[in-house]
């Protein structure tokens, strides 16, 4: 089976012990292909600290690791790459800072035009959405499934939907063209207790 999921991580992560169990027990499913450490309002140091111990298992699993937003954190725990906001740093400074083959992507809400110019400055991917409506942020932007289709048509760069994705609607944008599709609370927030088990849920 093909790795086709972008999985980021909760906003907020008490225990860290806990965490990288079920992490790893998510990664023995191999179709994670990117995690997303996305923590808000938490000091840089203990990021840093947890983001070395997630290094070890996706080097072992082979999953894509990513920092949102801090391309400086990326480098100090050797991540392969960071994930760019439109009001974070351009991709070219980001560029600077990381190691040559980093992967840097960016999301674009629901704009062919921001899509365009993520292309022109050498984006590794490009993130759409929201597509549903979700538990993790307030919908700003609503992207529509043609635009993936349109970004498959125009857009050289792998494709990520994010956005109120679960195990019950995933599979019409995949059929639209995406390449990889991202989750979060629909892993982390479930009322499923085993988190393998709501991974093993998506199916290609």
């Amino acid at each position: 089976m093909s790795k086709f999921l972008y999985l980021i991580s909760p906003e907020i992560i008490t225990n860290h012990k806990i965490f990288l169990k079920k992490l790893e027990l998510i990664f023995t499913s191999n179709i994670i292909k990117f995690f997303q450490l996305r923590i808000k309002n938490q000091k840089r140091k203990k990021i840093i600290l947890l983001g070395k111990k997630i290094k070890r298992l996706t080097r072992k699993y082979k999953v894509n690791f990513i920092i949102n937003d801090d391309p400086y954190i990326a480098k100090i725990i050797n991540a392969d790459g960071c994930h760019l906001g439109q009001q974070d740093m351009s991709i070219k400074f980001a560029k600077k800072i990381l190691k040559k083959n980093s992967i840097i992507g960016i999301t674009c809400h629901n704009s062919k035009m921001l899509a365009s110019n993520a292309f022109a400055n050498k984006a590794s991917y490009v993130a759409f959405g929201a597509f549903y409506p979700t538990k993790t942020k307030k919908v700003k932007y609503k992207a529509k499934l043609s635009l993936i289709k349109w970004a498959k048509k125009n857009i050289n760069k792998p494709i990520i939907a994010i956005g109120g994705i679960n195990q019950k609607n995933y599979l019409k944008i995949l059929n639209a063209g995406a390449d990889y599709i991202a989750c979060s609370a629909c892993i982390w927030k479930s009322n499923i207790k085993n988190p393998l088990t709501a991974v093993k849920m998506f199916k290609k």
